[in-house]
């Protein structure tokens, strides 16, 4: 248990000297067996989270011992949804969240642009906004799980998960890389589509590669 404490306190200190979260924001938490999660605590820091302040819960909503975050809802309902999943991360990487803020109805980040979007996850669908800390954060995600691993959160950041903390981890750079790119070219000038053959060859090979995030 003290490795996957330490894994999950370094992937914290990435998340945040990446800029995908600030100060208490975000929590990461890991399944350990069929009952007992751990998950990082409510109101400390992610860049100062020690290894005693990470919490443990079961999967029905017990706290077994420390604080843990406001929003456990939403990872148990991944952890109930998903079977694969081993590790759940959600941070607020601003470029994706921005999206959601600029283009309120926009389904997806848009795939068709950008080959890695579709080779490293397949879709990214935006979430629809729920109050932070409420059960709602949990069951919107209903609609999208298991198909997808990599999620934007309307007006709140992003969720990914995962077979491991290094999966669930490199999911959350892969939004966040794809929305500068993206918010970039917007910028820029605007958005262009790959030929739509390309794209059906691109979700082709992303069904051969399988469905962990790359």
């Amino acid at each position: 248990m003290h490795d996957i404490r330490t894994e999950i306190i370094d992937f914290c200190e990435l998340l945040h000297q990446k800029n995908m979260l600030a100060s208490a924001d975000g929590n990461v938490s890991y399944r350990l067996n069929d009952e007992e999660i751990l998950i990082t605590p409510t109101g400390v820091p992610k860049a100062f989270i020690e290894s005693k302040d990470i919490a443990v819960i079961t999967l029905d909503n017990k706290i077994i011992s420390g604080r843990p975050s406001g929003e456990r809802l939403m990872h148990l309902e991944v952890y109930k949804k998903c079977p694969q999943a081993k590790a759940v991360v959600h941070a607020h990487p601003p470029s994706a969240v921005a999206w959601t803020v600029a283009f309120p109805n926009l389904a997806e980040l848009p795939h068709e642009a950008l080959s890695e979007v579709i080779l490293a996850c397949g879709r990214i669908p935006m979430v629809p906004y729920a109050r932070p800390g409420t059960l709602e954060m949990g069951t919107h995600l209903h609609a999208f799980l298991p198909e997808h691993r990599a999620l934007i959160l309307r007006r709140h950041g992003a969720l990914t998960w995962g077979e491991s903390l290094q999966e669930a981890y490199c999911g959350m750079e892969r939004i966040e890389h794809s929305a500068d790119i993206l918010l970039r070219a917007k910028m820029l000038g605007g958005l262009t589509s790959l030929p739509m053959e390309e794209v059906e060859a691109l979700f082709l090979l992303r069904k051969q590669l399988g469905d962990k995030l790359l």
